[in-house]
């Protein structure tokens, strides 16, 4: 468990014992707006920025209030960044990976094809130089992140015919992440930026031939197993996808001492609980899916192995250009290496060889 985490399951009642209380009492309401780069209807993505909200008002006696607003009702979902950056809103909850587009360094702070897992991921932030590195840079929006929630490694999307060659890449239209998109485009295929809402009638019409979104129990929502019987795995662009919460600088450089180790604390919580709902709730959806028919189908290592020979190369090529990239690539790959040096002798074989022995049970 992590530490911050850990802290901020002890629950009001250590919060109290270690003397915050009067602290608490003294300080007026505070009321702040989160805009949410999501829809309610994705309860697991969205709900991690109510769960952060509960907590902080737990934690402060009812004194640091936080509505939480769905993508689009107070800005566009893509508009958060800049809605904390101008003060509209005080927080955000978003992909920060959404924003590549004003720097490709933001995609860092979430995920790349063929980056960090979830867990490490948490690493390189907590006990890395993650937080300290995508703190640097992000004050240059007049931000401060804190990791709040991370899906785990994602699928590789739905797909109206099985990809079974690299062959069937080229030109292939396919709804999927922006950056990721980078990559498609250089394998030969043709990425699509559609919004979520948008992605069923797409695949349905043929406009498009595949998409992407996150796992099971999403995709089991949005119903892509009606248009599209083939999904398949692993979605080697998002490993470990973090979600981020953003605070305006000036607005949480105010917040007295107390309010900043709640902000801390709630977020490290909603951080942990939105990875375990993922984890406890994508088996069952995928199980439903299956029995609708669903065709699981592993991605061929030779379209994986050309992903990744044009991730590198990609990679390369913004570090010759953006020194922001280059300075905390440098450092997030490092740590890769070595996180994957370790976890190949322990987590990587035990996990295949329960996979083989507890599934056939």
């Amino acid at each position: 468990m992590e530490r911050r985490s850990f802290v901020s399951k002890a629950g009001l009642a250590g919060v109290l014992a270690a003397g915050v209380a009067p602290a608490v009492h003294a300080q007026a309401t505070l009321r702040w707006r989160l805009a949410s780069a999501f829809p309610k209807a994705l309860d697991t993505i969205y709900g991690a920025a109510e769960v952060f909200s509960k907590k902080l008002a737990e934690m402060s006696g009812g004194k640091f209030q936080v509505s939480v607003h769905a993508g689009g009702e107070l800005m566009p979902p893509f508009g958060v960044v800049d809605g904390v950056q101008n003060g509209t809103v005080e927080m955000a909850h978003t992909a920060p990976y959404y924003h590549f587009g004003k720097d490709e360094t933001f995609a860092l702070g979430c995920a790349i094809p063929f980056g960090l897992n979830s867990r490490q991921m948490t690493a390189w932030q907590y006990e890395g130089n993650g937080l300290k590195l995508m703190r640097e840079f992000y004050r240059n929006y007049n931000i401060i992140h804190f990791p709040m929630g991370n899906t785990g490694a994602q699928m590789g999307g739905w797909y109206r015919k099985e990809i079974k060659t690299v062959a069937d890449i080229k030109g292939l239209k396919m709804r999927i992440g922006g950056f990721s998109g980078k990559v498609l485009e250089r394998m030969g295929g043709v990425p699509q930026n559609i919004p979520g809402g948008e992605v069923y009638a797409a695949l349905e019409k043929g406009t498009i031939d595949a998409a992407e979104w996150v796992g099971p129990y999403d995709d089991l929502k949005l119903g892509f197993f009606k248009v599209a019987p083939f999904y398949m795995y692993p979605g080697w662009w998002e490993g470990g996808p973090q979600l981020d919460l953003y605070i305006n600088t000036k607005a949480y450089d105010g917040l007295p001492a107390e309010y900043k180790a709640m902000v801390d604390a709630a977020s490290a919580y909603a951080h942990t609980e939105m990875q375990a709902r993922y984890d406890a709730r994508n088996p069952a959806a995928l199980t439903q899916l299956l029995a609708n028919k669903t065709k699981l189908v592993q991605m061929p290592i030779p379209v994986m192995d050309l992903a990744f020979k044009e991730s590198m190369a990609l990679y390369d090529e913004i570090s010759a250009k953006n020194p922001n990239w280059k300075k905390v690539y440098t450092d997030y790959a490092a740590f890769r290496k070595e996180s994957n040096r370790w976890f190949r002798y322990t987590e990587a074989i035990f996990d295949r060889y329960m996979q083989s022995k507890i599934t056939s049970l």
